[in-house]
């Protein structure tokens, strides 16, 4: 229950806050950066059935300064993924959004949207530990929901979404998401899937904060004693 967590002051922030996002992101910690991946999956439906379709993505995941809500604490990495198919220019896919990290629920979230019109917010429970963690969404959830425009509405409903995230010991990463569609005329469900597995090729930059407090103790903004004591 939330009230465990944070008790009934729901406008008190933290006093102390590690501006350092990068060492408090827990399970997210190794997307850090920027990442490749050369084998995706797509299986997605067309007219005649479902279509297999191969793609190379892109994905940079950039630490953002911690986020305060009253008392709620989350770390995060902004995101931008960006598919094309093997030997082509024009986007296949381009997705934005935030992964975040809440310590104190052991909570991982993902937001996301893309240019269909449709955005949605998943999440599941994680630790610091964890190799390999699932997040999900529904349509009509309050809080794990999935909100999608009119066409998408009426012709490719969009009922759950579960992504599947594990830390390779490699270094790599992979990730499997199942997005449950009710396709307009058909009676079964579609499960639209992605997969791919990601290589490092870039690390990532630290966040404003923890880049401000690197510098010199004579140029340290006021603005980053503030986050610490809290900002309000």
């Amino acid at each position: 229950m939330i009230e465990n967590i944070y008790g009934n002051d729901i406008f008190t922030e933290p006093g102390d806050v590690d501006g350092n996002t990068l060492a408090n992101l827990g399970p997210l910690t190794r997307l850090a950066g920027k990442w490749r991946g050369s084998k995706g999956s797509d299986v997605n439906p067309k007219a005649a059935g479902p279509v297999t379709q191969g793609y190379l993505e892109t994905i940079d995941l950039e630490p953002i300064d911690p986020q305060l809500n009253g008392p709620q604490l989350l770390y995060g990495l902004r995101y931008h993924q960006h598919l094309v198919k093997p030997g082509e220019i024009e986007t296949y896919h381009d997705q934005v959004g935030y992964w975040l990290c809440e310590p104190a629920a052991r909570i991982v979230m993902q937001s996301l949207a893309i240019p269909h019109g449709q955005t949605l917010l998943a999440s599941g429970k994680a630790s610091s530990s964890s190799s390999r963690f699932e997040l999900r969404a529904s349509h009509g959830s309050p809080t794990n929901g999935i909100v999608s425009g009119e066409f998408l509405e009426h012709a490719f409903l969009t009922t759950e979404y579960r992504i599947a995230i594990t830390l390779n010991d490699d270094g790599s990463w992979s990730y499997d998401v199942d997005t449950v569609l009710m396709v307009k005329g058909r009676q079964d469900p579609f499960h639209h899937t992605d997969r791919n597995t990601l290589v490092k090729i870039a690390e990532p930059r630290p966040n404003p904060v923890a880049r401000a407090a690197q510098r010199p103790a004579q140029e340290i903004p006021e603005s980053l004693g503030r986050l610490r004591r809290g900002r309000r």
